[in-house]
């Protein structure tokens, strides 16, 4: 267990110098804005900088930005998320401080694609190992819960607004080379790690209340519970039911290997639901 703590950890820091690899040396060179929270910090980085005396770096408001957030994160997602997710952004902030801000390229579009493409790397690494780069994942997943609608609607709308508000700051040419920049980089997180899908695990288990408990200990979801019998050897178990996003089920398949590392377990892609799936 302490093994696989260390090694998410590793990843995640990993992933963190990814992302300010991409922004450091291709992105805010250019002026072309991530997706998320690291966006608005670029934003607002450029606008403090240019229209006021302070001079705060994109690393320190990605920093600022996240402490409310993960806060909400603790009380709403769940501890080990937003732990991790806390070590990114802690990382990031580092790793922008010490990358130098230097163009590799004078070519934006270059700097578009390859930017959102190394970031989006970074990005999608973390997902797939349970964890996140925060911000906007946080607050995506907690309006999720709260309105029960998809979680990539929250991203394309805040990510609408960081498109549109540096049209009107810096020209449309900047928001068309962004929109470059986020399609390049959902396209490469999405061949990495599928972050909005969500997914059904039914969990056939002689322990069940101990795997029950173990599950809502960590993560903030329902359970359906189901008497089960083997056909085979007419044994009594019990079947746990529960929908997930793919955020989760890296940390879902931790408790039950845990628990009872005999349990079946097969994980469905879920392509709709009806009414709430998050633990009341």
């Amino acid at each position: 267990m302490v093994y696989e703590e260390v090694k998410k950890g590793i990843i995640v820091i990993f992933g963190a110098l990814l992302n300010a690899v991409g922004l450091n040396l291709f992105m805010i060179p250019a002026d072309v804005y991530a997706s998320g929270f690291t966006g608005i910090a670029q934003l607002l980085s450029s606008v403090l900088i240019e229209y006021t005396p302070l001079n705060i770096s994109t690393g320190v408001l990605l920093l600022l930005l996240n402490i409310p957030v993960a806060i909400l994160g603790w009380q709403k997602v769940g501890k080990s998320f937003t732990l991790y997710s806390v070590l990114s952004v802690a990382a990031t902030t580092f790793f922008l401080s010490i990358v130098p801000l230097y163009p590799l390229s004078e070519d934006i579009l270059l700097n578009a694609v390859f930017g959102g493409v190394i970031v989006a790397i970074g990005v999608g690494i973390t997902l797939k190992y349970g964890a996140s780069t925060g911000g906007l994942d946080i607050v995506a997943m907690i309006l999720s819960r709260m309105k029960d609608k998809p979680v990539g609607t929250y991203f394309f709308i805040l990510n609408g607004i960081i498109i549109f508000t540096a049209g009107l700051l810096y020209g449309w040419e900047k928001a068309l080379y962004t929109l470059v920049t986020l399609y390049a980089s959902t396209r490469v997180i999405d061949a990495i790690h599928t972050r909005h899908e969500k997914l059904t695990a039914m969990i056939i288990t002689k322990k069940a209340d101990d795997l029950k408990k173990a599950i809502h200990a960590k993560m903030v979801r329902g359970i359906t519970m189901v008497p089960a019998k083997g056909a085979f050897t007419n044994e009594q178990k019990d079947m746990l039911m529960i929908v997930i996003t793919r955020y989760e089920l890296y940390d879902l398949e931790k408790i039950i290997k845990e628990v009872d590392p005999k349990a079946f377990t097969n994980i469905l892609q879920t392509t709709g639901i009806f009414g709430f799936f998050r633990k009341e």
